[in-house]
Parts: structure tokens; sequence; C-alpha cells
């Protein structure tokens, strides 16, 4: 098989990657090592920035988004008992949006389906070859059969535990973790969500969010031990401890119910550099992981998308090498800026083991701070809303 563009990955970067460029008329093939139903069965965030809704419509995938999405005009802060709100539209002039991302991808997979764009499933044993040289390829086994892909570029955008990036030189890349002390443990109920827009809590007893996925499904996360696991915590004590960490109008207000999923996300903050190596491109999290507290994973895997799908159309509609030679650069100079601010709201609203009072009075003052100060709001709404691309 032959390709112009073979794309590592099948969750929503590598879909959306693929949609656009099929609208340019790029050729693309788009591998995925699960099932169509897998993918569609995990649970993910779905705030969306501006960027990321202006590319769904470039990619003509945005109809039902525009039709069933929530939007929000900016998010409630919580210490304690007390409780403010910081307007993005003010703040900022814009919005973000909720529409989960199992909806999103499904959008993704049936737009490609309709335009029988070439999507393989189940592959195995997948490797990259001669990435460095102008002739890379791919190898796999689909239905037990070695396969083989040719190519002028790779788009690795098969995750953080993908073959992408581990085909890069470990002479060649760099990489930069941070690991938080704790995890999130995070229920999905069908029951109404307890407020309108999301509310991030910080109290005594440590981090809470109240999210939603539609009018009658919520999600809501507690932070959590890492050595903690789903069994250990019933749904009436994640409830009860949820309620304790909201302010008290809040907690009353909350409507609960049986969980119909629940798991622990550990947090971490990860960048590779490069994210190109010869004819391989990296996208999302394959690259870079960021900790959810800032809604910026699915946002950023997004910004890699319009710049690398634009780098790609640079190079065949218009024969210039220079998007492509540059797209690491443009990324990551965005990436970190996500990563600077996912660290800075997990650092500001969550109990860490070795916090001191001083710590503790440090963390407050910064609270108060952001409720009193336009400023800061404004810093605060740009960063939430999503900075230009």
């Amino acid at each position: 098989m032959r390709t112009q563009v073979a794309i590592v990955g099948g969750g929503p970067s590598g879909l959306l990657l693929s949609q656009l460029l099929h609208r340019k008329g790029v050729d693309t093939i788009v591998l995925e090592r699960k099932t169509r139903e897998y993918v569609l069965s995990r649970i993910r965030a779905g705030i969306l920035e501006t960027g990321f809704i202006d590319l769904m419509r470039e990619a003509g995938v945005a109809e039902r988004l525009d039709r069933e999405c929530l939007i929000h005009d900016g998010t409630h802060i919580a210490l304690d008992q007390d409780m403010f709100h910081v307007s993005f539209q003010e703040s900022a002039g814009r919005s973000v949006v909720v529409y989960g991302q199992t909806e999103l991808t499904r959008d993704l997979y049936e737009a490609r389906e309709a335009a029988d764009g070439k999507i393989l499933y189940e592959i195995g044993d997948a490797q990259i070859h001669d990435a460095n040289t102008d002739k890379p390829y791919l190898t796999f086994t689909s239905d037990g059969q070695p396969r083989r892909i040719d190519c002028d570029f790779i788009a690795g955008c098969d995750g953080f535990h993908g073959i992408s990036r581990k085909t890069i030189p470990l002479e060649v890349r760099r990489e930069y973790e941070k690991v938080y002390p704790f995890g999130w443990l995070g229920i999905l109920s069908q029951t109404p969500p307890v407020d309108d827009e999301l509310i991030y809590s910080c109290s005594q007893r440590g981090f809470a969010l109240c999210s939603m996925r539609n009018q009658q499904l919520s999600r809501y996360y507690i932070q959590c031990a890492l050595s903690d696991h789903p069994d250990d915590w019933s749904d009436a004590a994640f409830w009860d401890e949820l309620k304790r960490r909201l302010p008290g109008e809040q907690a009353e207000r909350l409507v609960t119910g049986p969980s119909i999923e629940k798991s622990i996300a550990p947090l971490r903050s990860f960048v590779t550099e490069p994210m190109q190596w010869g004819r391989l491109y990296l996208c999302g999290d394959a690259a870079h992981i960021v900790p959810p507290t800032g809604a910026k994973g699915l946002n950023t895997a997004a910004s890699d998308v319009h710049y690398l799908y634009n780098a790609l159309c640079e190079h065949y509609l218009e024969k210039s090498p220079e998007g492509l030679q540059a797209y690491s650069d443009k990324a990551l100079a965005r990436i970190w800026k996500a990563e600077r601010f996912s660290w800075w709201m997990t650092m500001l609203l969550h109990r860490f083991p070795e916090q001191t009072e001083f710590d503790l009075r440090i963390q407050r003052s910064e609270i108060a701070f952001l409720k009193e100060n336009e400023s800061a709001r404004k810093v605060f709404a740009e960063n939430y809303a999503g900075l230009p691309y």
C-alpha cells in the first residue's frame, strides 16, 4: 500500500488530521491498534477551545457539535465556603464549549467513513522505518498477515504509550516530566449537573471538580491518593467526600445517583523535544501530557493538528517546505504555555503532602488575588479559553 500521509493512531487527533487533509485532496491511511468500539468507549474530557471548534468546522464535522454543545462563558472557583465567578466573555472575549470527546470522535469516524477514508483497525506489531529518510514506511500485521505502507510523511498520533515517540532515537529526543503525588478519582453519573458551569474547588480536604457532559450526564472528580483503587470507593463514599469539598450551597444542591463509570487518573506534566524527526511528526499525547486541571489535553492535540495540517498543505499545495521545517518549534512554543497554565492551576487548587503552613497561606493569597484583580482574571480567562494559534 502507498499513501501520502500515514497516520498512526485513530483517536480524535489522528481522525481530525485525516479529515482535514482529505478536504484538501491529500491522501491518508489511519492505523489503529484497537477496535472502533474500544476507542469510542474511552471516557475523556470534553471542554473545547474556540480554535478546536474552528478546526472541526473547517473539517466539515461540526454540525452536531454546534447543535448540541453546551456553551460556557466562564467558570467558578471555590476556596472552602467562598466561591466566585470568572467570566471568559468579559475577560477574554470568547467562550469554551462542553462536548464529550466520545461524541466528537464519533462524528469524526462517521465523516471519514462517509468519505471512504482508509482506517485499519486492530493492527499489531507496528514499526516505523526510515523516518529520517525521504522514503519512510511502516510495517504491521492486519488479520494475521504482514503488511507495509510506503508514504511521504508519518504523523504520530498514537498517544503516550505508542510507537511514534519511541522511534525517535534517545540521543535525539529530550524528555521533561513532573509527576504529581496524587490522582483524580472520577465518576460519571446520569444526574443533572450541580451548576450550569464548572466548579473548581480548593478545600482543606483536597481538590474537587464539578463538570458535565450534557444536561443529564455529570462528571465529578476528587483528589485522591495514588495508592487508591476505584473499588476502594463506594458511590456513597464518593458523594459524601465530594460534598465535604464543596461550598455548602452547592453541596446541598448536588443530585447524586449510581455511577456508570469510575476510574482514577494519575497526574503528570510531560513534554518531549523535538516533535519531529526526519519525516515523522508527533501530535498530541505522543509528544506531551498535561494534568487535566486546565482542560488542555485535547486542546493541545488540536493545536498540533492545526500546525501540522497547515504545514502539510504548504508542502503539497504550495510546494513550500517551510511549514514542515518549523512544525516542532511552532507547536512547542504553544505547548509550553499550555503546560505552564495546567501546572499553575494544579499547584493553585490541590493539597500537596509537603505543603507547609506558609505554602497554604500563599495558595490562599493567590486565589484571593485571582478573585480581586481584574488583570489576573484576564490572564486566567485568556489561557483557559485558549491562546491563539
